[in-house]
């Protein structure tokens, strides 16, 4: 709730609900046997998410509002993951067909670390990481920005870890496009592809199309 550039953007209003209540909405349609835990932080002003998660029988882990590896290590030691899917709540275009794609990638490679953030819009890849991976990077990061951001230890160590890529393509192949929530100007693009569309549930290429409709 406390972002510099947009506070409280997690749930600002989008078609009638909260931006998260959205992305959960899009996970309910995951196939597979899958834990969603909403892992904020525990800062005061984040007790209103943990309220919407109660309110909405959605686990909610709370911990180090910073030290986001941190939040992750600890969260997936509590539910004891084997491995964790990494999403963030200023993305209420997740690619769920994208994301079980990525998650079986992952299983059959048998990866570290594997991410679809190379070929889909900004906000619609997602990333996924085993426990050992995980627990590895928190034991041996220590800059302030591999704390901050999960995955930026993995990224900046492709030697230490086994790490692969989805690839997209047709239509859905637009890493140019931001379909993520930033700053007021990209809410504002956001209501706009929801209410072009009739649905904060409208597909990765409708949006992209609509995005570039957006002026």
């Amino acid at each position: 709730m406390s972002s510099t550039r947009l506070p409280g953007k997690v749930l600002m209003n989008l078609d009638g609900k909260p931006m998260l209540a959205c992305i959960l909405s899009r996970l309910a349609k995951l196939k597979g046997v899958a834990t969603i835990v909403v892992a904020t932080s525990d800062s005061s002003a984040d007790k209103i998410i943990e309220k919407f998660c109660n309110c909405n029988s959605v686990l909610c882990y709370r911990a180090s509002e910073h030290n986001v590896l941190e939040r992750y290590y600890l969260c997936a030691k509590h539910y004891n993951f084997n491995h964790v899917v990494r999403l963030t709540a200023d993305n209420p275009f997740l690619d769920i067909q994208e994301l079980e794609r990525l998650i079986g990638f992952h299983l059959e490679n048998t990866s570290d670390y594997t991410h679809s953030f190379s070929s889909l819009p900004v906000g619609v890849g997602a990333e996924i990481f085993t426990r050992a991976s995980l627990f590895k990077a928190y034991s041996e990061a220590k800059k302030i920005h591999h704390l901050e951001h999960v995955n930026e230890y993995f990224i900046e160590n492709p030697d230490v870890f086994k790490t692969m890529t989805t690839q997209v393509y047709g239509k859905k192949n637009r890493p140019d496009v931001r379909l993520t929530v930033d700053t007021e100007e990209d809410y504002k693009k956001i209501c706009f592809i929801v209410e072009e569309s009739g649905t904060e549930l409208v597909g990765t290429e409708q949006a992209i199309e609509l995005c570039t409709q957006f002026v």
